[in-house]
């Protein structure tokens, strides 16, 4: 009768060991797997290659960009996002503010922009624009693209060029939301 208890106890004390680190196990997995989603999602890192962005971005600067906030979600009039220039993976990577959305007319006249016709303003005081481009005559929006013009708007390639022209909701990366170096969220 001893033999038959030990080794019940043996058998026992072996499977409470396989729990607990079956239990650890999962436990990582968890972890690195939120972890990676995190990182993914709201840490990927991005430079800034040019002066386009000036005053709000500076050459050179680190910035993370949120892939969540276009994944699932359409991105809003003003924000800053993250885009490839071309449709492959290997397209430089470009950052521009948001101007016209999805279905809506963007045209500039004058060194002002009108949307659907009605002229938009901006809070920041950008300065007159002096090279309309593509945006001389009337540019209507498809269902998935946005029209994206630089902070510096005299000295910036956008979509007002034929070579980055509207950008397909496809092509966004993401919303830039913040500065690395010193730290600073984005609004």
């Amino acid at each position: 009768m001893a033999k038959f208890r030990s080794g019940y106890v043996k058998d026992y004390l072996w499977q409470s060991r396989l729990r607990v680190m079956l239990a650890w196990i999962i436990e990582i997995i968890i972890v690195i797997a939120v972890a990676f989603g995190v990182v993914y999602y709201f840490g990927r890192q991005v430079t800034m290659t040019d002066d386009s962005m000036e005053p709000t971005l500076s050459v050179q600067e680190k910035l993370l960009v949120n892939s969540a906030a276009t994944t699932f979600l359409n991105p809003k009039r003003g924000d800053i996002i993250a885009f490839r220039s071309g449709n492959d993976e290997s397209s430089a990577i470009l950052i521009k503010r948001i101007i016209g959305l999805p279905g809506e007319t963007v045209q500039i006249v004058g060194g002002q922009i009108y949307i659907n016709d009605s002229l938009y303003v901006e809070d920041r005081g950008f300065p007159a624009i002096t090279n309309p481009g593509l945006a001389e005559s009337k540019i209507k929006l498809g269902g998935t693209e946005y029209f994206v013009l630089g902070d510096s708007r005299n000295n910036s390639e956008d979509s007002r060029h034929v070579d980055i022209g509207n950008v397909d909701k496809e092509r966004i990366i993401g919303k830039v939301w913040a500065k690395l170096d010193p730290f600073s969220v984005i609004k």
